[in-house]
């Protein structure tokens, strides 16, 4: 596996793929990987010839009360990972090489960045689709894999694509869970041993609210309802919100027909995650 952290060299490996034909998969990531990661390499491995993946803490997508300064950072770990996947390439950049200079221009995604996450954390999604469009036209991919899991962030990038004419096909993987259903996410080490146990609550309550769909509950009231009631029997656990939305327009549903997320962000002690389930449509 190539490891490298500047652009320039970067772009001379990715013309000499393209001079012999390879098609290029991409997968962006902040590091600090697991499993959930891990399939996204794997996915990328199904569709493209040489797969590269990106670490890089980015801290524009990060706001001033947030975890910037502490996020789970191990290199080493992340690249020895990442070479038992077969991975091709792993580009490293520091901000410096990133950002050289003040950062001027910015992309952003109007609406759909106005709710969920987004209503939460102003400025996110601007950070997000600053560094993916960066990371874009860096490594021109044929390909790029992003997780359900921030679903709102795929619904986001899928629409800056559309929008802006990126010759890329995102491609969705599925959520990747530990055994107890908990989704994996790097922020869950920041949990100690009862607020690990506490966090399981988030998948639990997206499972009643799967039983409710399956016996066709079209009213997204109910299902919010019923996610919130067992939310709230952890006494860790504090909501931030509870959404039924079109998973492409995040759009809030009257009605339930045939495509719906349920979303969900909570607190669990001072560590925030997010889980969601998507219905009606298969990944």
């Amino acid at each position: 596996m190539i490891i490298i952290d500047k652009i320039s060299k970067l772009r001379e490996i990715i013309a000499e793929c393209r001079l012999s034909g390879k098609k290029i998969g991409l997968v962006p990531t902040m590091g600090y990987l697991h499993n959930g990661h891990l399939s996204l390499v794997k996915k990328a491995k199904e569709y493209s010839d040489f797969v590269c993946v990106s670490i890089f803490v980015n801290p524009i997508q990060f706001g001033e009360n947030e975890d910037f300064a502490k996020y789970p950072r191990d290199l080493n770990r992340d690249t020895e990972l990442l070479k038992e996947t077969g991975c091709d390439l792993c580009f490293t950049p520091s901000v410096k090489e990133m950002y050289p200079n003040e950062i001027l221009t910015s992309v952003s995604v109007d609406k759909l960045t106005d709710k969920l996450c987004g209503a939460y954390r102003p400025g996110h999604f601007t950070g997000v689709c600053t560094i993916v469009s960066k990371l874009f036209n860096i490594f021109t991919p044929d390909i790029a894999v992003f997780g359900q899991k921030d679903a709102q962030q795929l619904a986001v990038i899928k629409k800056m694509v559309e929008d802006l004419n990126f010759p890329i096909e995102i491609i969705k993987a599925p959520i990747i869970r530990e055994k107890d259903g908990l989704a994996m996410s790097s922020r869950n080490i920041y949990l100690n041993e009862e607020e690990r146990k506490a966090a399981v609550v988030l998948h639990k309550s997206l499972k009643e609210a799967e039983k409710l769909l399956l016996k066709n509950e079209k009213n997204p009231s109910n299902i919010i309802n019923k996610v919130i009631e067992v939310l709230t029997t952890e006494p860790l656990c504090k909501i931030q919100y509870v959404s039924c939305v079109h998973p492409y327009t995040l759009e809030d549903l009257n009605e339930i027909k045939d495509k719906a997320l349920i979303a969900i962000a909570c607190y669990i002690g001072k560590t925030r995650l997010i889980d969601n389930l998507l219905w009606g449509e298969k990944i």
